[in-house]
């Protein structure tokens, strides 16, 4: 490393683990040293809103737990005892094997010795994921093309019409990703589509991945993480992708998403937009009703905008919070660290959806120099919000503003089936903000107190 990072928002490439568990019946196998799982299942799992084990995750993942014999005479022979076991005791319909630093150092051969599995038509595949080569993001992207390469096999496609492949969330990374991906399968599906999301409780696991070469189109929903994929997918078996760079929040957002993919579907526009009228309709009566409270409380309301977060996130919600809501955007940080080459592409949606979020996209997985950033921009200000991680949360008590959770590290909250994505995701997340006003006590112009008379309304400005 050259240099330190202070508030990490992700983990290493091993964190790949958490991709594989993700998908229903899937099962890792570690190749790593002592107590190299059990921190990533902390960080991303309790850590990222306590969102359990999952199938055979946290302390029932194999691992070969490799020691000072493996490094000195190699520990191959070890994985394969590993990978035995694993097959014998689990019921799973995929093993993926994943390296840690210790296997990635010595060289272990561990594709050799997951292919001597999969030629006895056991599910074996296996991926370098050894913490120094990346981030959580760039194991990700190993283990779904390790997939795509080693788990489907020689096919011979057939494209049905309406079936597409969804790329976009990384699970565990992305603390909403379960609830995200189903919003996502749900708006496709509201236009027609027949979705595949791959990963989470609305997967339908390896039946999925192995009908992905029969979709009529791959869609990716990120900036940048899946690009591989989906660009391996069409050189395999020239299957076209669109590429939509936002995570839909709010009307606006979603609407355009909508409207796109059924163009890039061949889906008629009137089919489309009588949904979007419906659902804009619904959302904007919901949105409606929120305006007694601001106008209310609005002494109290923010309406400064920082947000830190990956960059799905933090440009989908940053332009719903400045388009519809209305907020003065401060400073937005991409924590995930995107490549160079894709940056001037996140940089132009930015800019497409408002001019200043363009300017003031600030690239930077240090948290730390995020979080100094953001005192400097704040000075004295008490009326920001503050949309990111538990780091944040501390940063606005300090500085008495607001704050709500998007991103990593999401240690005390717990998180079941929640998301900021489509009509009703914008909802629940001004919900969740508006909602810490008084979990934070930072509203005073008027208080609800239940006295012994029972509940009164008093002014106190």
């Amino acid at each position: 490393m050259s240099a330190f990072i202070e508030q990490a928002r992700y983990s290493c490439a091993l964190a790949a683990q958490q991709t594989v568990l993700a998908i229903p019946r899937a099962h890792p196998v570690v190749h790593a040293g002592p107590g190299c799982s059990f921190r990533i299942s902390r960080f991303t799992g309790s850590g990222a809103g306590h969102q359990g084990e999952g199938y055979t995750g946290g302390s029932h993942i194999s691992s070969t737990n490799s020691c000072e014999s493996e490094i000195v005479f190699g520990g191959e022979r070890k994985l394969r005892a590993t990978i035995e076991g694993a097959l014998r005791v689990i019921k799973g319909d995929l093993f993926v094997v994943l390296t840690g630093c210790t296997a990635g150092i010595v060289g272990d051969d561990v594709q050799s010795v997951a292919g001597e599995f999969l030629r006895q038509g056991k599910p074996v595949v296996a991926v370098e994921t050894a913490g120094f080569k990346g981030s959580s993001y760039y194991g990700h992207e190993q283990v779904v093309k390790a997939i795509l390469e080693q788990g489907l096999g020689g096919v011979r496609p057939r494209p049905r019409k309406g079936l597409v492949n969804v790329f976009s969330v990384v699970p565990y990374q992305d603390p909403y990703w379960r609830a995200d991906l189903e919003t996502l399968k749900q708006l496709l599906e509201s236009i027609g589509l027949e979705p595949q999301v791959l990963f989470g409780y609305s997967s339908a696991g390896m039946a999925e991945w192995k009908n992905i070469p029969n979709a009529q189109f791959n869609l990716l929903v990120s900036p940048w993480v899946g690009l591989s994929a989906v660009r391996l997918l069409e050189e395999q078996y020239g299957t076209p992708f669109l590429h939509y760079p936002v995570l839909p929040s709010g009307a606006i957002e979603t609407g355009a998403f909508l409207r796109k993919t059924a163009a890039f579907a061949g889906i008629p526009a009137s089919a489309v937009e009588a949904v979007v009228s419906r659902e804009e309709d619904r959302f904007y009566q919901y949105l409606g009703s929120l305006v007694d409270f601001l106008a209310e409380f609005r002494n109290n309301l923010p309406a400064e905008l920082y947000v830190a977060a990956g960059s799905a996130y933090a440009l989908g919600i940053s332009a719903f919070m400045v388009n519809e809501m209305g907020y003065i955007p401060k400073g937005v940080y991409l924590t995930d660290d995107p490549p160079e080459s894709c940056r001037a592409l996140i940089r132009a949606e930015a800019a497409a959806r408002d001019e200043r979020l363009g300017g003031l996209l600030c690239f930077e997985n240090d948290g730390g120099l995020v979080q100094r950033d953001i005192k400097a921009r704040l000075g004295k200000s008490r009326r920001a919000l503050l949309l990111g991680s538990s780091w944040e949360k501390l940063l606005a008590q300090e500085t008495g503003n607001l704050y709500a959770f998007i991103s990593l590290p999401l240690p005390e909250t717990v998180i079941l089936n929640r998301s900021c994505l489509g009509y009703n995701g914008g909802l629940q997340l001004l919900e969740e903000i508006y909602s810490n006003i008084f979990k934070t006590k930072t509203a005073t112009s008027r208080t609800q107190a239940v006295s012994p008379g029972g509940l009164c309304s008093a002014g106190a400005d």
